[in-house]
Parts: C-alpha cells; sequence; structure tokens
C-alpha cells in the first residue's frame, strides 16, 4: 500500500507503484492543473514539489511527475497547484504572475506557480538568479519569458525579509495555505511504514528508464530504490570522496565542503539538465544508462573514480569506472547487482578540473560533446593528467593514450597541440542528429583547447592551438 500526503488529503491507494505520479493526480484524483505536456521531464508542465521529512524538518524540492514513479511518492508530501491556492486570494506567486502579464494560453502557467513556490519553500538564496534557475525546467511556448521573469523578480522582492525556514512567514505572506503547518507531523505517522517492494526492473529517480520505456515500467513490476539508505550521503574522509549512487546532482550542488575543492562546480552543474532533473535523478542512473553523453559520467571518468558494486547478498566489489564500460549501453554489470558508491580523489593544491559541454542551446539540452579534465601541476611539469569525453564513441570515453601522453610533460601549447592529435586518434564519432562526425571531431579539439585556457588563462589562449591545429 502506498501512502502519502497529497495537498491536504491522505492518500492510501494500492495502484502500481510503477505508474507514474502525473497519471495518479491527473486520472486518478482528477487534479487537472497538473499538465501533460511532453512526458519526458523537458517542459515542466508537469511540475510538482515533494516534501521530505528531514528529522523535525520538510525540505520541498520540485519534480517533473510525468517521469517519476508513484511509489516513490511514499511517506511524502506531494503538491500540485490546487494545493498552493489560498482560500480567497491568489498566491504571491499566482498574483505576481497575473501582475506582470505572464501568461497567455495558460496551459504552462501551473508549472511555473509550483516552481516558483518551490523556490520560496527552498532553502537556497533567494536572489533573482536562484529564481530563475528555479524555473529553469519550465517551458513558455506562447508568453515569452520577460514577463514571467518579472514575476520571478516580484517573487523576490516579497521574500528580501522572510524568516528563514520559517512556514509561518511564508503563510502570513500569502505563499503557502495554513495547512503545511500540519505536514510534518502527519508525515511522521507515514514514515515508519516501509513500502513492500516486489522483485522487478530497478528504478531510482527514473529521469531516463520512464522516458524510454514508460509503458512497459507502469504496466509490470519495479523495485524502487530511491529511497534505500545504504545508496544515499556523500562522505569525505582522508581527501577521498564517496557519493552514494542515489545522490543527486542537487546534493553536490548543495554540498558546501565539494563546493570548495571545486570552485566552479555549480557552474558546470548548471549545464545538467534542468532544476527539476537535477533533484531526481540519481548517479548510479546516470552511469548505468550507459549513454555516451552522460555529463556525470563524463564528470567522474576525468575524476579517475571507483565504483563499488553490491549484489542481492550484500557481497561488494570495486572497479575502475574506466573499465566498466564495454561496448554501446553495455557495462560490468550482473543481474541483481546494483552500483553503491562512486570514489575519487578531491583535487589539491596542484591540481585542477573542469567540464565543458556544447549542445544546441546552452541549458537543458543534450551535449552534442562534452568533456572534463583533471590534471596536477608540479613546476609546470603534468604529474598526472585524466580526460574523459562524450559523444564521439560507443561508450563513454575514457581517454586513456591521451592521458597518459601528458604525464610526465612539461605543461606547453606544442604538447598540448601532440595530445590533441592522439586525442583524434582514440574518437571514432558518428554523424548523427546532433552533428556530422567531422563536426564531434572539431568539437573534441576545442573542447580540449578550452580546459587549458579555462584552468591556466595566463598562459594559453586559444589562439595558441587553433592557429597551428
Amino acid at each position: 500500500m502506498i501512502r502519502f500526503i497529497l495537498n491536504n488529503k491522505t492518500i492510501k491507494t494500492s495502484e502500481h507503484s510503477g505508474m507514474t505520479l502525473l497519471d495518479f493526480v491527473r486520472y486518478e484524483q482528477r487534479l487537472t492543473g497538473t499538465k501533460i505536456g511532453c512526458r519526458e521531464g523537458d517542459c515542466g508542465a508537469c511540475t510538482v514539489l515533494v516534501g521530505t521529512l528531514n528529522g523535525n524538518i520538510i525540505e520541498y524540492q520540485s519534480i517533473t511527475s510525468c517521469i517519476s514513479p508513484l511509489g516513490n511518492a511514499h511517506g511524502k508530501h506531494i503538491v500540485t497547484v490546487e494545493g498552493t491556492n489560498l482560500k480567497d486570494k491568489l498566491t504571491t506567486a499566482q498574483e505576481a504572475m497575473k501582475a506582470n502579464y505572464a501568461t497567455q494560453c495558460g496551459f504552462c502557467t501551473p508549472g511555473f506557480v509550483v516552481a516558483l513556490t518551490g523556490f520560496a519553500l527552498s532553502n537556497s538564496n533567494k536572489t533573482y538568479s536562484k529564481a530563475l534557475d528555479a524555473i529553469s525546467g519550465n517551458i513558455c511556448r506562447c508568453t515569452g519569458y520577460k514577463s514571467i521573469e518579472k514575476a520571478a523578480y516580484q517573487v523576490v522582492k516579497k521574500l528580501e525579509n522572510q524568516d528563514k525556514n520559517s512556514f509561518k512567514w511564508l503563510i502570513d505572506n500569502g505563499f503557502i495555505p495554513e495547512y503545511f503547518k500540519g505536514i510534518p507531523q502527519r508525515l511522521k505517522d507515514i514514515e515508519a511504514e516501509s513500502l513492500k517492494q516486489p522483485k522487478g526492473k530497478y528504478v531510482a529517480g527514473g529521469t531516463d528508464l520512464y522516458v524510454q520505456q514508460a509503458d512497459n515500467l507502469i504496466d509490470n513490476s519495479v523495485h524502487l530504490i530511491q529511497e534505500k539508505n545504504f545508496l544515499k550521503g556523500i562522505e569525505i574522509n582522508s581527501g577521498i570522496c564517496s557519493i552514494g549512487a542515489n545522490a543527486t546532482v542537487t546534493d553536490l550542488w548543495n554540498h558546501s565542503e565539494l563546493n570548495r575543492y571545486f570552485p566552479k562546480l555549480k557552474k558546470h552543474l548548471k549545464l545538467v539538465s534542468s532544476e527539476q532533473i537535477r533533484n531526481m535523478a540519481s548517479f548510479g542512473g546516470n552511469l548505468v544508462n550507459a549513454s555516451p553523453i552522460g555529463d556525470m559520467t563524463i564528470f567522474f571518468l576525468a575524476l579517475n573514480s571507483d565504483i563499488i558494486i553490491v549484489n542481492p547478498d550484500g557481497k561488494e566489489r570495486q572497479l575502475p569506472l574506466k573499465e566498466f564500460y564495454k561496448d554501446y549501453k553495455t557495462y560490468d554489470l550482473k543481474d541483481g547487482e546494483l552500483i553503491k558508491t562512486i570514489s575519487f580523489k578531491l583535487p589539491t593544491t596542484n591540481s585542477n578540473f573542469n567540464f565543458e559541454k556544447v549542445c544546441k542551446r546552452t541549458h537543458l539540452d543534450i551535449a552534442s560533446v562534452n568533456s572534463a579534465i583533471h590534471i596536477s601541476i608540479d613546476h609546470e611539469t603534468i604529474k598526472e593528467a585524466h580526460v574523459s569525453i562524450g559523444g564521439v564513441a560507443a561508450i563513454p570515453k575514457y581517454l586513456h593514450e591521451t592521458s597518459a601522453f601528458l604525464k610526465g610533460k612539461l605543461l606547453t601549447s606544442e604538447i598540448i597541440l601532440k595530445a590533441n592529435e592522439i586525442l583524434q586518434n582514440e574518437i571514432s564519432p558518428i554523424s548523427d542528429v546532433r552533428g556530422s562526425s567531422d563536426y564531434k571531431r572539431l568539437l573534441a579539439r576545442q573542447l580540449f583547447f578550452a580546459h587549458f585556457t579555462e584552468l591556466f588563462p595566463k598562459q594559453f589562449t586559444l589562439n595558441d592551438f587553433v592557429q597551428h591545429a
């Protein structure tokens, strides 16, 4: 039995746990404000909030309900646009959209309202840029974004005097209805009841599987693993970072210590999907998706990561991530096995990390080519280098030969140019909808050079490479 709170109503349902949350909300509960758009998590019309109890505090995040399994709602507070409504007036987010003429056909409006409400409920800094991040996964096809951006700005201005983490302040100022105050205690009554899991296909966040296999997952048993504690968390010990396979990009984004080790971490992660997807997609899922252009896979390959794999009996084995992939969508994972953790050495004062990505639009898009590098320098000598690249081979590509060539060499433009020649021999791009093979080779070259101009701007400019390449 799946139990959760939907707006102000406690839900008990025996519906299939693989059913999408969107379909349950619309067709079983008749809450049709949550719209069906792309069914791929791209447009944000189906945005809802998920409130998760953490001790005595409830934390809210926005997700796209069209690719989220119903079973993942167990023990949570799910908020649709109807659940944000006040009795006799518009909420602050609704009023901001109205006052700035930020809606025309209205189809996308509920998603924007829910996302802005989630922003108000979040622990993030209440800045205009953060508000725009919050609605980054919401697409409008007719209004134009300036009026929506003005609405977001109006919400931010009203939040300037907010009492931190205060439901009372948000209720008093018209952001959320009064029933939110009682949700933490109501969730405690549900939390103790674990969801019984059938045998079936493992599903974590579902953001890839539900795009490709939604009909199959709805009709067959799924084994939901998003809430398994042994797959959660981020730990740092003795210069090693270990990340649970169920951790999300948002977990990485919010980790203050990792942001000190990776000063440009948020800049890199902002290139990964939208806020709604970053809130729900797991790293383990990204790795076993085995997409040749998986952003976080390329990220972790350049960090020379290891993975721990666990079988149903609890037996573990460790494997370098660069040895995990065998061929297109083929990897070293036996039946019943799960990736448990991803671990890597943290950057030091002598090492640098960079991630680059090119796609048809800057954000919310699949890469044409992406690349990352982790390089250690001592007295102008490259002591260690790990380079990865996506979109140019059948697998997410760790560049063994290029990385080995760089090790022990002086950091000069001549060496980098020679390394690019080796890189070009290591890759084998094909022509597809994201570009021709020649175009991808050009991108691979430019991104490789970009790593050095970004990390060592006083030493290199793009002209140092392009005129000789």
